[in-house]
């Protein structure tokens, strides 16, 4: 070969990396390990590669926009929505556009397409099973990741993240401080962090307070329907259910019509109580909270579990003098949204934040981009626990 033959691709086969590899080992630049990027340039020198440095001009050069992608389950969910709000405003107040890629467009090959009309790549949620995130990942260009990929790929250029385990945990804390001993989990399918992490969670929190942890797998994006079917074959076949947990986004009212179907009590009998509700929040461990004779509400931000006495509130048992007929229900949500909010009752849930989420994710893409942060950083990105009356046992 001579210099003028020799390409990045060339390198690459030599040197038995990607593309993009040998591009950020050339130019000092994203993350690449000092072994591998002295090995580049070693097998660089020896082919007698030389950059054109026009084209690296043109590389570097800003197209003014950066790249969204989504799971494909997004166009129907509102939190991906109010996620993808919160990045277009924050990109704007960086002078960027922001472009959504559909998933068929960016398969099968076309990420270097798709990283000549961008700056950067927003990448959500990204699933082992979606054939695109690989190559978004490698497609030389800053990539931020909203949560975790699991799947051997090139890493990307930073990640804002989410304690899934911990939002999980403090829902089943919840649930079992008001009375539930026998909760289930309608954990989502696939392979996204959170899926994984909400699975490995309600088995292993289990295993942990000796507590069998009815699991159910429902689709990632399950919708009310399906949640209902799944929640009433559960119920009939495990009576002994007290308190499901829906994960899905919107598909909790599905488990509310299976409660109701089922003859069920969920929550209270009235939402407001004459002696006026209480609430109290917490965050980061410190809790703060009022004491009345009437139902209650409360916060939980970060994980920190928020608890309340409402008099003498306790879960009716079937049986129990004074109950009702059948074991009460506790519904609650590992997404919180208007479907969760506009229930009857409202169903407690876990806010994500979604437009806050987004907002971050596309910061940490702005960030490096202006150089303003190195790659490699990985920023945590904190949830609220909204508890409302599907979670308040019936007097």
């Amino acid at each position: 070969m001579t210099s003028r033959t020799v390409t990045l691709l060339d390198v690459a086969r030599v040197a038995g990396v990607s593309k993009s590899t040998v591009s950020d080992a050339l130019q000092g630049s994203g993350r690449v390990a000092e072994a591998t990027r002295e090995r580049v340039r070693a097998v660089a020198e020896e082919l007698g590669y030389r950059p054109n440095s026009a084209a690296r001009r043109l590389r570097r050069s800003s197209t003014g926009a950066i790249g969204l992608h989504l799971p494909q389950t997004a166009t129907r969910l509102d939190y991906y929505m109010n996620l993808a709000f919160g990045a277009v405003a924050r990109a704007q107040e960086e002078g960027l556009d922001v472009v959504l890629l559909a998933p068929a467009g960016v398969a099968g090959g076309e990420s270097g397409r798709v990283a000549s009309r961008v700056d950067g790549l927003l990448v959500i949620d990204p699933e082992v099973g979606d054939s695109a995130v690989p190559g978004l990942l490698d497609a030389g260009v800053p990539v931020v990741t909203g949560e975790r990929y699991l799947g051997p790929a090139a890493a990307p250029s930073g990640a804002v993240i989410c304690d899934n385990a911990a939002s999980l945990t403090a829902l089943l804390d919840h649930v079992t401080e008001r009375g539930a001993r026998h909760p289930a989990v309608l954990a989502p399918a696939g392979t996204s962090a959170w899926a994984t992490a909400l699975r490995a969670t309600a088995a292993s929190w289990g295993q942990e307070h000796g507590v069998a942890v009815a699991l159910r797998t429902v689709p990632f994006a399950a919708t009310p329907q399906e949640a209902e079917e799944t929640t009433l074959a559960l119920l009939r076949t495990d009576p002994a259910v007290d308190a499901v947990i829906c994960a899905p986004d919107g598909a909790a009212p599905g488990v509310l019509r299976a409660a109701a179907t089922a003859g069920r009590t969920v929550g209270t009998v009235s939402v407001r109580t004459a002696g006026g509700a209480t609430s109290g929040r917490t965050i980061g461990g410190a809790t703060s909270g009022r004491t009345a004779g009437s139902t209650t509400s409360g916060r939980t931000i970060g994980g920190a579990t928020s608890g309340h006495t409402a008099g003498s509130t306790t879960p009716g048992r079937t049986g129990e003098a004074g109950t009702h007929p059948r074991t009460p229900l506790l519904v609650a949500s590992c997404v919180d949204g208007t479907a969760t909010r506009s229930a009857e009752p409202p169903v407690t849930a876990v806010d994500l934040r979604p437009a806050a989420y987004g907002r971050a994710c596309a910061e940490l893409l702005c960030d490096i981009l202006a150089g303003r942060t190195a790659p490699d950083t990985v920023r945590r990105h904190t949830w609220a626990l909204e508890t409302r009356a599907s979670t308040t046992p019936p007097c």
